[in-house]
């Protein structure tokens, strides 16, 4: 039998840095997840027309709600991994994981039976230009098909973040970038297939990384033993990993879907409103890139320290993330709110598009400055247990204040494409408020262990 894996753990010893060693190779995953988003757009834009920059921005958005509901529910499965390695319980590890592959099937089944089928739909619900309806279907289908890929791609990575490994997610993440940049340029750029090359390359991109990262696991060591009779519906173990991400999956599904609202609404606008909203969004992938490391570090950096009851280090790495993450902040704000025209231009050539793009993103470059504070909180109180408690803030801001000022400003005449973004700094402005008061809660009953 193979040696088992050194556990990284994060329970004693400095804080700062090695909260930094962690969150560096996610934010190079992250950054290399954004690429792989970003291409297809990219590509599209150089080598397609408009109508195919709006598909794939559309359908790239209905994929990225449903790709974001699985990867945060896989946050259970890092949470509970991360506590159980506090507790000095590692061992259990691999009955964690075989519950998780159990659990997450039967979850990619049942999102493939909606995309597939439902894919004209979701683009009618997401009010798709008439130029762009048909390849909008079009791409959401054929990623559709690609569920189980898109599963167990996620829950990988969320396994190893889960046992203090970043460095393998970042692995996995490369693989797939590498392979849906191959992909584009053969079936976009060279096979002039438009969006339908587009969404091939991403699925067949993600298949190649999961069975790559297969044969790498059967190779790495574990802290723990995993076998295949650890595959099976234990109710105890699902529960717990349904208790802690549900609630973080209900909180993104719902706040993607006030964002997939939102693109509907600028969609109502026109074919240049549509693709310039999308090229932002990917824009924003990269911009708010250090304060989403952070939030994905801070959750299995607090998960060990939870575990093991100390909610002294974790309050203290809440506040080394706000503030490390804070100062990129500030330089993302500037590029956005000064330069956004020139961030846009990366993924379009056309000038009314990048136009529409840079009015956008200067509501953006004011979410820079607030995104560092609420990402942390929301990786804090995902570490420490409190998913319930991320459910009611997101659900609350997107639903109270980010749908209702994106439609009120899509009303106002002469319509305004900053104004409606104005709505993504308001909500972040609540939800941090909402942190801070969940935070005086929190720091009282520390001491009595009541978190």
């Amino acid at each position: 039998m193979r040696d088992q894996a050194r556990v990284h753990t994060f329970t004693e010893g400095r804080i700062l840095m090695p909260l930094v060693r962690f969150a560096l190779p996610v934010l190079a995953a992250l950054f290399l997840q954004a690429m792989y988003g970003a291409v297809d757009l990219l590509v599209v834009g150089r080598f397609g027309t408009p109508a195919d920059v709006s598909a794939v921005s559309t359908g790239s958005q209905i994929m990225m709600t449903l790709t974001n509901l699985v990867a945060s529910f896989a946050m259970g499965a890092t949470i509970l991994l991360g506590q159980q390695i506090g507790e000095g319980n590692a061992e259990r590890g691999g009955e964690t994981i075989g519950a998780c592959v159990a659990l997450f099937g039967c979850i990619g089944a049942a999102l493939t039976a909606l995309a597939v089928p439902g894919a004209g739909a979701l683009a009618r619900v997401m009010h798709a230009p008439q130029e762009a309806f048909a390849l909008t279907e079009t791409y959401v289908r054929i990623c559709g098909a690609g569920t189980m890929v898109i599963i167990a791609y996620n829950l990988i990575g969320s396994v190893f973040r889960g046992i203090g490994d970043s460095r393998t997610p970042l692995v996995t993440v490369a693989i797939a970038c590498a392979c849906n940049i191959a992909g584009d340029l053969l079936l976009v750029a060279v096979l002039h297939m438009g969006t339908a090359g587009a969404a091939l390359a991403t699925v067949l991109a993600q298949a190649v990384s999961v069975a790559i990262s297969l044969l790498m696991m059967r190779k790495k060591a574990l802290p723990f033993a995993f076998r295949r009779a650890n595959v099976r519906f234990d109710r105890a173990l699902m529960g717990r990993i349904t208790a802690l991400g549900l609630p973080i999956a209900l909180q993104d599904l719902l706040v993607g879907i006030s964002f997939l609202i939102i693109q509907a609404i600028v969609n109502a606008l026109g074919l240049i409103p549509s693709a310039g909203v999308g090229v932002a969004e990917k824009v924003c992938a990269f911009i708010m890139l250090v304060p989403s490391s952070f939030m994905q570090s801070m959750s299995a950096f607090v998960a060990q320290n939870a575990g093991a009851g100390r909610y002294d280090r974790a309050l203290k790495a809440l506040g080394c993330g706000i503030g490390l993450s804070l100062c990129v902040g500030v330089v993302m704000a500037w590029l956005a709110f000064f330069h956004g025209a020139l961030l846009a231009g990366v993924f379009s050539t056309d000038a009314q598009v990048t136009s529409a793009a840079a009015q956008y993103l200067k509501a953006y470059g004011i979410d820079c400055l607030l995104t560092p504070i609420f990402f942390c909180f929301i990786g804090f109180y995902n570490g420490i247990g409190m998913t319930r408690f991320v459910m009611l803030q997101g659900i609350v801001s997107a639903f109270c204040v980010r749908v209702p000022v994106s439609w009120l400003m899509s009303r106002r005449v002469p319509v305004s494409l900053f104004h409606i973004g104005l709505a993504t700094p308001c909500s972040s402005a609540l939800q941090i408020l909402m942190g801070l008061l969940c935070l005086c809660y929190v720091r009282k009953h520390v001491a009595t262990g009541l978190c």
